[in-house]
């Protein structure tokens, strides 16, 4: 069965949609991962940049007040001119405020300082400590993040005479750039990677479906007891071919135990066959014995009627010879059907030919089609047709008449032949023994006759099936395929 056909999605579909989701994962995790490096890069930078232009304002301010005992009143005189000089250097602004965060001197005019004193609650903050002071912020007409550094100034004598402010502005969309390049690049590549893995991935899972879906249907022969199974040819080294290894060697068992039951089957079958020969031949010998030991015990040459005598024991010693010879007729033919010579032929035709024979009954014959061609032999197809209708006629129920339908219906490449009767019905406890070689109802016969029809419609690898109900009738159907 190809694999479309199976519910759900194909193992094809399957590993070609598992690889694109691991394209996919592996583009969004890269993507993901260079972002947070490239933010905690952007971040580290800001805060090493930060530090050195933090220490590079302090040394440079710590000079300028280190020569003399300097107090806070005197750092507006001090740092005049110096202050300028380390903004410029530095390319920062800087504003200088006293301990109670007033402001003192700035490079900057003072008209353009926003903060002219310093907040109580940041006051106290940095007062407390002894190192640098973050406050972080938001320009939004600059579009950027402000980071306002506050530091305690101290004079030679490592006393606190002033806070020392900057503000350090910092773009963090700057790391955003780089990644929108660095993921239309990684973009690119992983849609080149892509692209080559589906041609790759839709390869190899088309090889490895073709190889299961041809494994699947040569192990479905198995499973419908394909005559001769074929061995599978695959030399990859890999875990189908362990697989294959199994599967040849199931088809070798297989093969062995195949002989050995038709073997045994065989032997079954001519055992059965012997003993209903044995049976169907002693039937006719005892009575022949039994009349010729009566003549022999009450002849009398003198008898005047002897002649008749003698004419009358003839007469009945050669109808039994002559049933015993149509028991070994009937053996004969059943275990020796001819050769199959195939022809293409008009099946409606052949069967009103066949039906012929029978004329003084009423048998109906009925198509749904005008021309039903076939191609089989017509010996085996007479054979089918003639003992159904003898069997048939031989069902006749003494309280009504006969009467015979025989159907014939294509549908599509097989042909349905049916065959009713009006007659008796058959029993249930002889309903699942009427194709069994050694069964008849009859008072005569072999019961050979529908094992046969049976075994030459499964020579056309057709089947035959019985329904029927006592007192109403029976019908046998046949379906054949018409090999055309």
């Amino acid at each position: 069965m190809p694999l479309s056909k199976y519910k759900g999605y194909s193992l094809r579909n399957k590993v070609f949609w598992g690889f694109l989701l691991i394209c996919f994962l592996s583009i969004t995790g890269s993507s993901a991962l260079s972002f947070f490096i490239l933010r905690n890069n952007a971040i580290e930078q800001s805060s090493t940049d930060l530090q050195r232009k933090a220490e590079s304002l302090m040394s440079a301010l710590d000079y300028s007040v280190s020569h003399n005992h300097v107090q806070t009143q005197d750092l507006p005189q001090i740092l005049s001119n110096d202050i300028f000089e380390i903004a410029d250097i530095n390319n920062q602004d800087i504003i200088i405020y006293d301990l109670k965060g007033n402001y003192l001197i700035s490079n900057k005019d003072v008209n353009l300082i926003a903060q002219k004193k310093i907040a109580i609650p940041e006051l106290n903050r940095i007062l407390k400590s002894d190192k640098r002071v973050d406050f972080n912020s938001y320009d939004p007409e600059i579009d950027a993040n402000v980071t306002s550094s506050y530091m305690i100034l101290k004079n030679n004598m490592l006393e606190p005479i002033g806070i020392v402010y900057f503000p350090y502005y910092h773009n963090d969309s700057s790391y955003f750039n780089v990644f929108k390049r660095y993921l239309n690049y990684i973009i690119l590549v992983n849609l080149l990677i892509v692209i080559f893995g589906v041609w790759l991935s839709w390869i190899i899972s088309n090889n490895l479906t073709k190889a299961v879906t041809k494994f699947s249907e040569m192990i479905n022969k198995v499973a419908l007891f394909e005559n001769d199974p074929k061995p599978i040819r695959y030399y990859q080294n890999d875990e189908l071919n362990q697989l294959v290894k199994a599967y040849n060697s199931m088809i070798l068992q297989i093969k062995e135990q195949k002989e050995r039951l038709s073997f045994k089957e065989k032997e079954e079958a001519w055992r059965e066959m012997a003993k209903q020969v044995a049976h169907e031949v002693k039937n006719p010998l005892t009575p022949m014995k039994l009349t010729i030991q009566n003549f022999e015990r009450k002849f009398d040459p003198a008898d005047p009627n002897i002649i008749e005598k003698v004419k009358k024991m003839s007469k009945t010693v050669v109808d039994q010879i002559d049933l015993v010879a149509t028991v070994a007729n009937a053996f004969s033919q059943f275990a020796q059907l001819p050769e199959k010579n195939n022809e293409t032929f008009n099946l409606n035709s052949e069967i009103r030919n066949i039906l012929n024979v029978f004329s003084d009954e009423k048998i109906y014959f009925h198509a749904n089609k005008e021309n039903i061609m076939i191609n089989m032999d017509k010996i085996y197809l007479s054979r089918i047709i003639t003992n159904l209708v003898a069997n048939a006629q031989q069902a006749k129920d003494e309280t009504r008449d006969n009467i015979i339908n025989v159907d014939v219906e294509q549908r599509q490449k097989r042909v349905i032949v049916t065959v009713e009767d009006k007659g008796v019905g058959i029993s249930d406890d002889m309903y699942d023994r009427i194709f069994e070689p050694n069964f008849t109802s009859k008072t005569s016969g072999t019961g050979l006759g529908l094992t046969m029809v049976r075994k030459m419609v499964e020579d056309y690898k057709g089947e035959i099936s019985v329904k029927s109900e006592v007192g109403k009738g029976s019908t046998f159907t046949i379906s054949l395929p018409t090999n055309l």
